[in-house]
């Protein structure tokens, strides 16, 4: 199976090209590699898949449109794992405009080179910043998430909308996957267990949003 992964040199991403290689699969991972956090942590990442004879990578970015539509009409890919989106809540108050063109455009461009090219199934990231206001505990897929509280929630509700409407237009099977918060080796170094971590090692105070709530 040949599968295209977005956001190859994240966290998720990485492992997945991993595991997906491990299986025998071969992947092409695309990645922009941009500033958010340490990109030489990305570039590590990259370096351990580049290893493996059936991973290739590209860089690219989601919201190009005209070369995204000429990788899915050169690779002739089964099926995609879109994983590559603008990351983090408090980020999206200094840079809203990076959120759309990164997750809004990026996903239409995924979702447009998806049924221009037969793709079989496609798995995207949603999050778990959906649920927004829900005040309903554990939250369920039921549930209305019609109350964001960020602009970054606001997109990944809109992916699962604009993959909604793919599906049923185009009969394209999608899955979303909303995830909360992801921690493991190699993880992204703004998550709260390595802050965390780091400030308690430093013996610094450590920082707690919104009053704790």
């Amino acid at each position: 199976m040949k599968y295209l992964v977005t956001g190859a040199a994240g966290f998720i991403g990485a492992k997945v090209s991993e595991r997906l290689c491990d299986l025998g699969h071969e992947v092409v991972g695309i990645d922009n590699l941009n500033d958010y956090y340490d990109v030489g942590l990305k570039l590590a990442r990259l370096a351990q898949l580049q290893a493996l004879n059936n991973f290739r990578f590209i860089k690219l970015d989601v919201a190009d449109r005209e070369g995204v539509a000429a990788l899915f009409a050169q690779q002739g890919f089964q099926r995609v794992i879109h994983l590559a989106a603008q990351a983090g809540v408090r980020y999206s108050l200094a840079n809203p405009l990076a959120y759309g063109d990164s997750n809004l455009l990026g996903q239409l461009t995924v979702l447009e080179g998806c049924r221009q090219h037969q793709i079989e199934h496609l798995v995207y990231a949603s999050s778990s910043s959906v649920y927004g206001l829900n005040q309903k505990l554990p939250f369920s897929t039921a549930d209305s998430v019609d109350h964001p509280i960020s602009l970054y929630a606001a997109t990944k509700k809109a992916n699962e909308l604009m993959a909604h409407s793919y599906s049923y237009l185009y009969q394209l099977p999608t899955t979303g996957l909303r995830f909360f918060t992801v921690y493991g080796p190699w993880g992204r170094p703004d998550m709260a267990l390595f802050t965390f971590t780091q400030a308690m090692l430093a013996s610094e105070p450590i920082d707690v949003y919104n009053g704790g709530d």
